[in-house]
């Protein structure tokens, strides 16, 4: 289980958007983790921002918690197998909408988007049921 921390979390969808924001301002695209992973991989001609952002993405964390100033406690509950078949779902899940919870969810949200809001909301309704049907129909951990 992890803790909650506001401030951190503030603290922390702040910088998330404005990353989004400035992506957005100075590339012109839209900063949906999925989509900059696929096309990092594609044989595309703009790899090279791509590439940078997912680089920051993992060394912003890993500096921050190499320098002391950020302590990433997590502990699940839930058997590794699980957690890889979760993901395994929640990657098809973003192929057939179309994009993430950070590309829908975040950026298209912020322009309005009616395909984002809808992911967003299916996200959402999704993740309560399933936290609904494993915490108190299936196991309850």
């Amino acid at each position: 289980m992890t803790e909650f921390t506001p401030v951190q979390s503030l603290l922390g969808g702040g910088l998330i958007g404005l990353a989004a924001v400035l992506l957005m301002a100075l590339h012109g695209r839209i900063a949906g983790m999925t989509g900059i992973l696929a096309g990092a991989f594609a044989s595309q001609g703009d790899r090279g921002w791509r590439l940078a952002f997912l680089a920051g993405a993992v060394a912003a964390p890993a500096l921050l918690a190499g320098l002391g100033g950020l302590r990433i406690a997590f502990d699940s509950p839930v058997p590794l197998v699980m957690t890889v078949l979760s993901g395994l779902l929640v990657g098809i899940g973003v192929t057939y909408s179309g994009g993430c919870t950070s590309g829908h969810g975040v950026c298209g949200m912020a322009r309005l988007s009616r395909r984002s809001i809808m992911a967003t909301l299916c996200f959402m309704l999704t993740a309560g049921l399933t936290v609904y049907v494993t915490r108190h129909l299936v196991g309850g951990m």
